[in-house]
């Protein structure tokens, strides 16, 4: 197995993980907290996707899919185009509670395709390509790429957690 193959895998077990945690449900249920502090799936899936979406085209050298496709159009949210989900509050994480499953899919599939046209062209001598000068060590293309996955991985969990509990519900 080459690193790009084992790339486009695991992006595609987060894509899997995305859909799995969003099937089924109402908008209600994907805009639902647990408690008034706590994340929604909606917020969630869409935070994933933003990370994913700025840091792979930031590697990449493209535009992101968020504005090039009109994405950020779409949403209708009150926030800067820029905007990822990092320090957002309480009130922010409510913005996403409007938003419907076939919104949050469709801007997660578009990004996933971007993802893996990339990745799935990348050899083992692209990956310690330094991306990002401002850490210590310097951050590469490998690091910066498992970063994001282990983002993925993480947020799609705490997402499939909450849809546990929103089912046990019903």
């Amino acid at each position: 197995m080459t690193s790009a193959e084992l790339l486009v895998d695991a992006f595609g077990r987060v894509q899997e993980n995305v859909h799995g945690a969003v099937a089924g449900l109402r908008q209600d249920e994907l805009g639902a907290r647990i408690d008034p502090d706590a994340n929604s799936i909606a917020w969630l899936i869409w935070h994933l996707t933003r990370v994913q979406d700025d840091h792979v085209a930031d590697v990449a050298g493209l535009e992101q899919v968020w504005t090039a496709a009109g994405w950020a159009k779409r949403f209708e949210l009150p926030f800067e185009d820029a905007a990822t989900g990092y320090a957002h509050r309480a009130a922010d994480v409510a913005e996403l509670g409007r938003v419907s499953a076939d919104l949050l899919l469709g801007y997660y599939d578009a990004v996933h395709a971007q993802t893996i046209d990339y990745v799935a062209g990348l050899t083992d001598a692209d990956l310690p390509r330094v991306v990002d000068i401002r850490w210590n060590p310097p951050v590469t293309l490998g690091v910066r790429l498992i970063s994001v996955v282990d983002d993925d991985i993480q947020h799609s969990g705490q997402a499939a957690f909450i849809r546990g509990v929103l089912l046990r519900r019903r």
